[in-house]
């Protein structure tokens, strides 16, 4: 088959591309780089110039000016230009409602454009859309992405402001052009599953691909120190829940700093990410989640012992009873610093859950498995 992936978040679609061309199928993968992650492309519809020292300060002026970012209309610039090639593929894919990541008429033709030129659009619930924001906001789970904007709605507006965009009539129009042409929707992982349980075009769940050979599992070297590894996205800081991470951090680097070695980033590019989570034995991901992010399962597929999501949700799902392949990080500051000086204590368990979380991503995330499995789900309704 010719599949076209657009858009992507956290390396998603790069992985399935390269488990989809393991399986022999033609993979063409447009994106923007997901912002400062700088994620490949073959076709990248990234802002160059209002990215720039001069585009910058343009983009600066015309934002306080206008309110809106003119990076945004450069990606949908750049898509525009490549539409005459964005046709006749078997399978189109988008990331989530806004792949393309522009303004919203323009998100609105070329994702038009896009379907009217090519067979079947299939539609991934990856991050926040108009169905589950509405399940978020009747806080229907016990906590969610959502629960430091009920907590404090005036401190926490700008980080969550993107979230209402999904609210506009503007946005609904996209909502509905999908809705109408996409022949299926796939969960990416259990946090999307509820808000999608009873939709008629929800296909399931998909588990994230992870590339079991790229990110092959290096048993724990254990010496005199652990070493722990935060790495912040200063636009979901509180999405994440990082303020109870780095305040458990201040609390261990107090008690523990002669036994731990604690690296902390913001904002780097995905290989620096990369780079130096592979020295860590500890990675702290996220708190508000059921299930494991992508950034964390490429840390287990590593052997890291990672501090996620692993409600009781995702233990049902997966049929783990007894063995932890994931430590549950929940936002308590006290439960956390309990959790890591577990392992400094007992520096013997990180050997322990280490080779659990490598067995499991094995076996329920390996990349060509899950390419397999994307393909039997878009041709059981096309």
């Amino acid at each position: 088959m010719r599949i076209l992936l657009l858009g992507e978040f956290s390396r998603l679609h790069n992985t399935l591309k390269e488990g989809l061309e393991t399986l022999g199928h033609e993979v063409v993968l447009v994106n923007n780089g997901d912002g400062f992650k700088n994620y490949p492309a073959d076709y990248s519809i990234r802002a160059h110039f209002f990215t720039s020292p001069l585009g910058t300060l343009i983009r600066k002026a015309w934002h306080r000016l206008f309110r809106y970012d003119l990076a945004l209309l450069e990606h949908g610039v750049r898509c525009w230009g490549l539409i005459h090639k964005l046709k006749g593929f078997d399978i189109v894919q988008c990331i989530n409602e806004k792949p393309i990541q522009t303004l919203p008429r323009l998100e609105y033709y070329l994702l038009q454009k896009i379907i009217r030129q090519n067979k079947n659009c299939f539609l991934l619930s990856c991050g926040v859309d108009a169905i589950n924001l509405p399940h978020l906001l009747a806080q229907k789970e016990r906590y969610s992405i959502l629960t430091p904007y009920f907590e404090n709605p005036t401190a926490t507006a700008e980080e969550y402001a993107f979230m209402w965009e999904y609210q506009t009539p503007s946005h609904q129009k996209i909502h509905r052009l999908l809705m109408t042409h996409c022949q299926g929707i796939i969960a990416s992982d259990l946090d999307y599953v509820a808000p999608l349980r009873n939709h008629p075009k929800y296909l399931g769940l998909i588990p994230n691909p992870i590339n079991t050979q790229k990110n092959s599992y290096t048993p724990p070297a254990l010496g005199e120190k652990v070493v722990i590894f935060l790495g912040i996205n200063s636009g979901t800081y509180l999405v994440k829940g990082i303020h109870f991470f780095e305040k458990a951090l201040q609390e261990i680097q107090s008690r523990w700093g002669d036994r731990t070695e604690i690296i902390i980033t913001r904002d780097v590019p995905y290989a620096t990410y990369h780079g130096h989570f592979q020295r860590a034995h500890l990675l702290l991901d996220q708190v508000y989640a059921l299930d494991q992010g992508y950034n964390a399962l490429e840390a287990m597929a590593q052997g890291k012992v990672v501090f996620t999501g692993a409600e009781q949700e995702f233990l049902t799902h997966y049929g783990i009873h007894a063995n932890t392949v994931a430590i549950n990080a929940l936002p308590d500051v006290d439960y956390l610093v309990k959790q890591i000086e577990s392992f400094i204590q007992s520096p013997e368990k990180i050997k322990e859950v280490s080779e659990r979380a490598q067995a499991f991503i094995r076996q329920h995330h390996d990349h060509i498995t899950i390419a397999k499995t994307y393909c039997q789900r878009w041709e059981s309704v096309i």
